[in-house]
């Protein structure tokens, strides 16, 4: 029977399901904050164990397919697409003894029961994500990183003593609040980079081209961002709507016709404001805004 993790005097051995983007930054963390890492275990296939050499190479972890996997680590991390999460597990359910082991996936929008039948074979499952943007070509730092954690008792416990090791900060949440918990998730980071690209495309038709637009955006966004940081959104908010400038508003409305989608865009984050900064004229405000 593998050793516990609960064992307070060594630090459990892990194995992390996946190469990806997330699977990289975690597993240097990992070994950074003096975790051993067994195996990176990739999918089926020459291409998946490529990609999987590298970062196993970097961490002094053996790269292997889901069928080689030996899975001797107390720990067992997937980090994996959502929909491949359950499969995943399946694949390799018959691979070692379960008892004791903690297993984790990083989904902010699944819970824990993904790992269900890990959960029967006598494992300890919990669900925690890093509220962190990972793209290829940047592995941000995880100290100061917010984890959501969801799950079973010992693997909560467990898993909050490794993310304190990785100086970030691990959080609860219920199961049935994963789902507005991702979707908050996407307001911060996803949905702002598709508002960013919006904005180059409104630049587009002030005669600044894409290049130039992201470059002279940069000054207003960090100003913006320190701004919310140090006193609020409310404190923050500036402009026509908050100056209750109905006219200048208008005239945004008629000039964004010809650029596709972002009349609608403005309008929803328009009368958003409404709803929770302050803005002067609000009932001109509204008329104008549900066109």
């Amino acid at each position: 029977m593998p050793e516990r993790v609960s064992k307070k005097a060594e630090k459990p051995r892990v194995a992390i399901i996946g190469a990806g983007n997330l699977a990289s930054a975690l597993a240097v963390a990992l070994r950074e904050a003096r975790y051993v890492i067994d195996e990176i275990v990739s999918r089926e296939g020459a291409a998946s164990l490529r990609k999987a050499r590298p970062l196993a190479h970097e961490v002094g972890a053996t790269a292997v397919t889901t069928s080689r996997a030996q899975l001797r680590a107390e720990l067992v991390w997937f980090c994996v697409p959502d929909g491949a999460i359950a499969g995943a597990a399946d694949a390799i359910k018959d691979a070692t003894d379960w008892s004791g082991k903690v297993a984790l996936h990083s989904s902010g929008a699944l819970t824990s029961d993904e790992l269900a039948e890990l959960r029967r074979r006598g494992a300890s499952v919990a669900s925690v994500h890093p509220l962190m943007t990972f793209v290829r070509e940047s592995r941000p730092p995880l100290a100061g990183v917010p984890f959501a954690i969801e799950g079973d008792q010992r693997a909560v416990r467990a898993v909050r003593g490794i993310v304190r090791d990785l100086h970030g900060q691990p959080f609860s949440l219920r199961k049935k609040e994963k789902e507005a918990y991702h979707a908050w998730g996407m307001f911060v980071s996803p949905l702002l980079t598709a508002l960013l690209a919006v904005s180059e495309r409104v630049a587009g038709a002030a005669g600044v081209r894409r290049s130039a637009a992201r470059k002279r955006m940069l000054p207003i966004l960090r100003q913006t961002l320190e701004n919310y940081a140090a006193l609020s959104a409310r404190a923050s908010f500036s402009g026509p709507i908050a100056r209750g400038d109905v006219e200048t508003v208008s005239a945004h409305l008629k000039a964004l016709r010809v650029v596709p989608k972002a009349r609608e865009v403005y309008l929803a984050l328009a009368q958003a404001a409404l709803l929770d900064l302050p803005a002067k004229n609000r009932v001109a405000l509204k008329k104008l805004l549900k066109q």
